[in-house]
């Protein structure tokens, strides 16, 4: 056997017990004529001594030994002594007195300590991965992705979901990011796609009586990528028959409750709150708010409307906006400091960042002669400013209005401490819009997908006014983060081509890439609906990443390469022959 037991699970229950060990040289120490060795596995370090006395053959050996060579040893678990115990790691209290030593390999001198408080830059780590792995704080984030995935699996089959499998190689239906293509030998000039989410697979599933689906499934998006998107990742799907939104809802509750308790003893409300699209965007500028803290938008636009600062009345008159915040306490910024923020506003797309100080007076800024003392003791009212406040104000498009101010809110939430960040604060964010107006393309888009249902009292506007349809979509928000979203699905035909015309999807079009669910949804398709959790961004939340590059085993750099297997990289031309590719020259 090469090993009885991990080495973090040696304790005071296994003294005078003859154990057979196996990991990596963490470091090595010589005292007084002891070697001492720290032995490392992914559950821990426990502490390994070569007596000369008891074992000089092996003592003798140990003088070999470097970190991160790989060894096994048998030997006899004693208690440490009392003034050299070590109450900071499990095993601190004993130690191994080895009687044999095997080296079953020997290593390079690593490009970093294998240590977690270690400053490593993230290309090194990720070149060297297999290396960054072996760190105890990067294996215990895998450790716990691995009992996340058993809890949500464990929960999911109890409520009678069945997990099924659907194709990685699928048919291109571009709408929206871009598809990964893969070409196809043995029909040349045609290609397969990779699926960015196994949407209309799981469809076809319910159409097929398979009333409760789910899978832990890898899905592909050739997309620019951002610390919560990778080219590759996993997600919690699944999708249900014979439902409405409360069901999906309340299933999925009691799923999140279940595996947050179980795996970070994490307690939420019941129910979880709940707000629409409208007030989400309008209170927090983003439809994924973090409840936390406050800082709340505040609209001046009817402030704004009556004022003479031009700026303000310019944009309002063209159907912008004007918002603003309160900065609790910050009223004491320098002009350097507030050039800062103004910079990270123009950056999010401003053109530029309006203040004014909340003095015992009276409201201090350049700009606070366009105000009538009455306008300004309104704004005042408006924002709650208190002295010793600075109120920040964007004017102009109100998308770009609420991409930048929920983007400072963030910001100066942080700055200000006002996140407690053990608390986990949940919220379903519903009634989102079915459609979007896309200047550029001169169309309708989807803002979910093409396969959202309308809400039942809405389709009569489908017809008259389609950017006042609701949409029956739904996503769960904890801590500002989207951790996952769904809709009820169109199970009927005739309203799934009335959204795909109102999409611009002409007959012809629509036959060719989705002609399959088309047909599909004319044999008798259930009502159904379901949802998608990004698995990697739930892991990230719990174990308190900041990007979902540390939750992946190899995840790609921002640019889409593995720095560790250097892939996207050039292939054969005998490769490209057999499947009719032809690279283009570079001039």
């Amino acid at each position: 056997m090469f090993r009885t037991h991990y080495c973090g699970e040696i304790s005071l229950k296994n003294l005078e017990t003859e154990v057979t060990l196996a990991g990596w040289v963490h470091r090595r120490r010589d005292h007084g004529g002891l070697t001492f060795i720290d032995l490392r596995d992914r559950e821990g370090i426990v502490q390994v001594v070569f007596n000369p006395q008891l074992s000089p053959g092996v003592h003798q050996q140990a003088h070999a030994l470097r970190a991160e060579y790989v060894i096994q040893i048998k030997g006899k678990v004693a208690r440490r002594p009392e003034e050299t115990e070590n109450k900071t790691i499990p095993t601190g209290e004993v130690e191994v007195l080895a009687q044999e030593l095997r080296i079953l390999n020997r290593s390079k001198t690593p490009p970093f300590l294998i240590e977690d408080d270690e400053d490593i830059s993230e290309g090194l780590r990720l070149q060297y991965r297999y290396l960054d792995l072996r760190r105890s704080g990067v294996q215990r984030i895998f450790i716990l992705r691995h009992r996340l995935s058993q809890s949500i699996r464990h929960f999911l089959n109890q409520n009678r979901f069945l997990e099924l499998e659907t194709p990685f190689l699928t048919k291109s239906t571009p709408e929206g990011a871009r598809d990964f293509l893969v070409p196809s030998r043995l029909n040349p000039g045609h290609f397969y796609a990779l699926p960015q989410s196994p949407q209309l697979f799981k469809q076809i599933l319910m159409v097929s009586g398979f009333d409760r689906y789910y899978q832990v499934v890898r899905c592909f998006r050739d997309e620019d990528l951002r610390a919560d998107r990778q080219p590759e990742f996993t997600q919690i799907d699944l999708e249900m028959s014979f439902i409405d939104i409360e069901d999906i809802l309340s299933i999925m509750e009691k799923m999140t409750k279940a595996v947050f308790s179980e795996i970070c003893n994490i307690q939420f409300p019941n129910p979880f709150p709940r707000m629409t699209y409208a007030e989400a965007v309008s209170r927090f500028g983003t439809d994924r708010p973090d409840t936390r803290f406050g800082l709340e938008l505040k609209d001046l636009s009817g402030l704004a409307e009556r004022c003479d600062f031009k700026v303000f009345r310019t944009v309002v008159s063209k159907g912008g906006s004007v918002k603003g915040l309160n900065a609790k306490g910050l009223a004491g910024l320098s002009r350097k400091e507030i050039e800062t923020l103004t910079n990270e506003a123009i950056q999010r797309g401003a053109k530029g960042l309006a203040w004014m100080k909340v003095t015992a007076d009276a409201l201090e800024a350049p700009i606070t002669k366009f105000f009538s003392v009455a306008q300004q003791d309104e704004i005042k009212t408006i924002l709650k400013g208190e002295p010793g406040d600075l109120l920040l104000f964007v004017a102009d498009k109100t998308q770009v209005v609420h991409d930048v101010l929920s983007t400072l809110r963030l910001s100066l939430g942080k700055r200000l401490n006002l996140i407690d960040e053990k608390i986990f604060e949940p919220l379903w964010v519903t009634d989102f819009p079915l459609l979007e107006y896309d200047e550029a393309e001169k169309r309708y888009i989807a803002i979910h997908h093409p396969f959202t249902g309308p809400m039942d009292e809405d389709l009569a506007l489908l017809e008259s006014d389609p950017m006042q349809v609701r949409a029956k979509a739904y996503d769960l928000v904890i801590n500002g983060v989207e951790l996952g979203g769904g809709s009820i699905r169109i199970h009927r035909e005739e309203v799934q081509s009335k959204i795909f015309a109102l999409l611009g999807i002409k007959k012809e079009e629509a036959a060719e890439k989705f002609g399959f669910l088309l047909e599909a949804l004319q044999y008798g398709a259930p009502p159904h609906g379901g949802m998608a959790f990004g698995f990697d961004r739930m892991v990230a939340l719990l174990s308190g990443a900041d990007s979902i590059r540390e939750v992946i085993p190899f995840p790609k750099t921002q640019k889409g390469i593995c720095l560790m297997t250097d892939a996207p990289s050039d292939v054969d031309a005998r490769q490209l022959k057999e499947l009719r590719i032809k690279k283009e020259r570079r001039v």
